[in-house]
């Protein structure tokens, strides 16, 4: 067996947890976090965040601003994974720390559906020969018997307070530091995508995956058509199962509904279309009666496409390069906010022209980020950029009122332009010498300012006047953004 040395940091964060739930079993206190009754410290956040009334295109906080997301993501950010059992610990201070850094204000937060994830699977980005242990994940290994891997099998009925503990912690750790949650419920791939791949073992996922008969003590299987997949584990089709799933997805939103930083995910690229409308419904409908409401999202490039998300009640979506939104996405103009993950668009890529695309065209983008190469080995230099492309974005995103920002190609020469006509533009110049802006209907002086794409301000240049139509040559050779805004009187 392999093992890794754990960041003294992260150890110390596990031991603490433990610690705390010793702590809470000995003493037979029973802290009641479905009730609301522990609440977190101030919040850096202001929510739950709603679909802002006059641009969908974006949430609004408490205060009504509209709030512009943008992060990157990591596997195990919630689930440990490594060659050890238990697997090596996830530093998630020192992950908060990366995003800070980076001015990120957003993380999908990763659940794992079984405890292997054969990294094979993966094709070029996985190690070869790699196969993670995954944990905890939200049942309790209770036993009696053995589960394929080894370890005692599931009991479905009962849930292992460690996973929801540390769901809560990290959920609360991100909120002091002003970065909004998508609590993810489910994981699809590893059943919808990964069989499919043969350089990994065929099966690997189900045959790990708790509602597997082998591994749970009640007998349960969710490969109801006996092909070996279990995806039918994401439909409706056995009642047994909805009911189990029912009772873990009220004990996901017990556990952080009171949290304004919080939004919800109903799986990772997978769940059959009907399957997927009755989590969406079922969060929804039992946060009704638990005061706050957060934003539940569907993700593409799995069991459904963006018309049929769009058909639900959700209040984001994640379209994916099946949808059409591939290294040029077109512009947003839905009735509610699009997270455009690079998860979906290339599994592992993107670029930092890709970013200032999404951005300039009413997205907010997302990075599915290699990290520190633990889980698949990847972390190429490359990804830096598109990081700090992502935050900057977001700094400019700062000195604008997103409330009012619209797509609006038509006015730009490079055909990505993202504007309030009255106050501000913002141009993305991708390659060439010179760019062209429509200001004939744009009166008044305008503060004219050059952006490098990962680095921020660049120059400045004398205002210029509106009421036609400008053209000016780079101060640089491309990729560059153009930043226009309304100099009041």
């Amino acid at each position: 067996m392999i093992s890794r040395s754990v960041p003294a940091r992260s150890q110390l964060s596990s031991n603490l947890d433990f610690l705390m739930l010793c702590l809470v079993i000995v003493s037979g206190l029973v802290v009641d976090r479905s009730a609301g009754q522990q609440r977190s410290e101030p919040s850096a956040t202001a929510g739950p965040l709603r679909i802002h009334p006059q641009n969908p295109r974006y949430f609004a906080d408490s205060t009504g601003k509209a709030v512009y997301l943008i992060g990157s993501h990591t596997w195990n950010n919630l689930v440990d994974m490594g060659r050890s059992h238990p697997p090596e610990a996830f530093d998630f201070e020192a992950y908060l720390d990366f995003l800070q850094k980076h001015h990120h204000n957003f993380i999908r937060l990763w659940t794992w559906g079984s405890t292997r994830w054969d990294t094979r699977a993966n094709g070029r980005w996985g190690k070869p020969d790699f196969i993670h242990w995954a944990g905890p994940l939200p049942w309790a290994r209770t036993g009696p018997g053995l589960a394929r891997d080894g370890l005692p099998r599931f009991d479905l009925t009962r849930f292992d307070e460690a996973y929801f503990h540390r769901l809560r912690s990290r959920v609360e750790a991100a909120q002091k530091r002003g970065i909004y949650v998508s609590v993810m419920l489910f994981e699809g791939w590893a059943l919808y995508h990964a069989y499919r791949r043969p350089e990994a073992n065929v099966g690997w996922g189900w045959e790990s995956h708790p509602f597997h008969p082998a591994n749970n003590i009640q007998g349960i299987n969710a490969d109801s058509n006996g092909d070996g997949n279990g995806v039918e584990f994401y439909s409706l089709t056995d009642p047994k199962i909805t009911a189990l799933q029912e009772s873990y997805i009220r004990k996901v939103v017990d556990t952080v509904h009171d949290l304004d930083n919080v939004l919800f995910e109903v799986i990772n690229e997978g769940g059959e279309p009907n399957w997927n409308a009755w989590v969406v419904r079922t969060v929804q409908e039992y946060e009704r009666t638990l005061g706050k409401q957060h934003p539940v999202g569907l993700t593409g490039h799995g069991g459904q496409d963006l018309p049929g998300m769009m058909r639900t009640s959700c209040q984001w979506v994640s379209p994916g390069r099946r949808d059409g939104y591939g290294d040029d996405p077109p512009a947003w103009n839905g009735d509610r906010p699009s997270l455009l993950d690079t998860d979906h668009v290339y599994g592992i890529g993107g670029s930092v022209g890709w970013v200032w695309k999404a951005f300039t065209r009413g997205h907010n983008p997302l990075f599915m980020d290699p990290y520190d190469g633990s889980v698949l080995g990847s972390n190429e230099p490359r990804w830096e950029a598109i990081r700090q492309a992502l935050g900057t974005t977001r700094r400019l995103a700062e000195r604008l009122d997103m409330a009012r920002m619209q797509p609006l190609d038509r006015l730009s020469s490079t055909g990505y332009c993202l504007a309030d006509p009255e106050r501000a533009f913002v141009v993305f110049v991708p390659d060439g010498n010179e760019v062209v802006l429509d200001l004939k209907d744009s009166a008044g002086s305008w503060r004219v300012e050059w952006w490098e794409p990962t680095q921020g301000q660049l120059s400045v240049e004398p205002p210029v006047g509106g009421g036609q139509q400008r053209r000016w040559t780079l101060p640089r050779e491309a990729p560059l953004v153009l930043l226009l805004l309304r100099e009041l009187p």
